[in-house]
């Protein structure tokens, strides 16, 4: 899938769902916005930077959050790309959330 880069949707940034289900799985998005609940380009360079922190402490594969990196540091992220990266994970979340509530309830119901 792709997001827009810019407000214009002149520029497009490339997004798989492996770079989703990393942001998911290190809950990189949690406190992402500033104190007023704005996300711009310090909220970048945060996200940016706690990355490469969890990559530098690994120990183990970091391929996920290594091509996770290559969305964060394209050319055209910029605070509106994150913006909209942030819109594109919440509305992937939404959808993954009603397919893992059926999946504990089939295993309940065994």
């Amino acid at each position: 899938m792709k997001i827009d880069a810019n407000a214009t949707g002149t520029r497009t940034i490339e997004v798989t769902e492996e770079n989703l289900s990393t942001i998911h799985k290190y809950s990189l998005f949690e406190r992402i916005a500033n104190s007023m609940g704005i996300v711009d380009e310090d909220s970048l360079g945060k996200l940016r930077c706690t990355v490469r922190s969890l990559i530098a402490s690994q120990e183990q594969d970091s391929k996920a959050l290594l091509e996770l990196c290559l969305v964060l540091y394209d050319d055209n992220m910029k605070a509106q790309g994150l913006n909209n990266l942030i819109a594109c994970y919440n509305s992937w979340l939404a959808q993954q959330t009603p397919n893992e509530e059926q999946e504990e309830s089939s295993i309940e119901n065994v």
